[in-house]
């Protein structure tokens, strides 16, 4: 299986990311213009957490809070779970599941380089399964 670096080598370093300070609407809209689940929560070049699709319907929709009004410090998850670029997808997906959460952040040293939704490493493994039985078919049938 690949390393997390050559997940994001192919698909390109998209970080999108939001101020602690930023409104929930405003997080909203960024997650709507990206077509993304999950921003993470910078000042400046240090992470602080992340905001997601469940942060919203959990902490504003539900609890009937105003998103024009409430921060997104106020909402985000701060206790991120990271990875490393060298870090095999399976042990993301592992992790993922474990700890129920659908977005990682790729760390090395203090640096953010990328972030992985469980979608990028599905499609991965789906593509690795349909390499692997295209080399047996044609194994097979020569």
């Amino acid at each position: 299986m690949k390393p997390v670096s050559e997940l994001l080598k192919n698909r390109g370093p998209s970080v999108w990311r939001v101020a602690p300070e930023a409104t929930v609407f405003d997080a909203l809209h960024l997650l709507a213009q990206h077509d993304v689940g999950a921003l993470l929560v910078m000042e400046g070049e240090r992470l602080l957490g992340i905001f997601s699709e469940r942060d919203y319907t959990r902490k504003i929709a539900l609890q009937g809070r105003d998103s024009r009004h409430t921060q997104v410090k106020d909402v985000m998850t701060p206790n991120v779970f990271v990875v490393k670029p060298d870090t095999d997808c399976r042990e993301c997906m592992s992790l993922m599941s474990q700890r129920k959460i659908r977005h990682l952040p790729v760390v090395e040293g203090s640096n953010v380089v990328g972030m992985l939704s469980i979608r990028d490493l599905m499609d991965n493994i789906i593509a690795d399964d349909e390499m692997t039985i295209a080399q047996l078919q044609n194994y097979i049938y020569g």
